[in-house]
């Protein structure tokens, strides 16, 4: 990764609530090298959601692999998994 701002991501996982969801998520981002710098979770009734800040300057895939394979494991488990560039995702979501 280029600077420590273009290594961090914004990865947002929601889905129906259910055990070993966080622990199946955080051991994939372990697996692919992937810090969690903030964490947040939540659930609503039945609905769980997370979001994560987190640093990719330890992943050895590019970041378009690395969000496909999170994308990939949101469908096996029947949740969305969203990954973005920070930089990105702040500049979709300014004022």
């Amino acid at each position: 990764m280029d600077n420590e701002k273009s290594a961090r991501a914004v990865i947002t996982v929601v889905g129906v609530d259910r055990v070993g969801i966080i622990a199946r998520i955080t051991g994939k981002m372990a697996d692919l090298g992937i810090n969690i710098l903030d964490i947040r979770q939540t659930i609503m009734e039945d609905l769980f959601t997370m979001s994560m800040i987190v640093d990719l300057g330890g992943a050895e895939k590019p970041f378009d692999q690395v969000r496909d394979e999170l994308v990939e494991l949101g469908r096996e488990m029947g949740m969305e998994i969203h990954a973005q560039r920070e930089d990105v995702f702040r500049y979709m979501h300014r004022i």
